[in-house]
């Protein structure tokens, strides 16, 4: 997990950060900033689904996938 250090500006009205390269997240990306006391989170507000696919398929997967059984289901009469 890449770590930078900034500093803030002044950016007309607003406070400011530049996000090193190595922790930037390119270019026209909108962002959610969750600020929580001292700590801020920043993430992607949202991703396309080809972002997403790509997430899911960097997950590692399960050593083994557990299986339901195959038993038929009882019809019922009334609910």
């Amino acid at each position: 997990m890449p770590i930078a250090r900034t500093r803030t500006f002044r950016s007309g009205n607003s406070q400011a950060v530049r996000l090193p390269k190595d922790v930037a997240f390119g270019d026209d990306v909108e962002l959610v900033v969750v600020r929580s006391g001292d700590v801020m989170t920043i993430y992607p507000a949202q991703l396309s689904v080809p972002e997403m696919i790509a997430q899911l398929q960097a997950m590692p997967s399960p050593p083994d996938v557990e299986r339901r059984d195959d038993a038929a289901i009882p019809e019922r009469e009334r609910l």
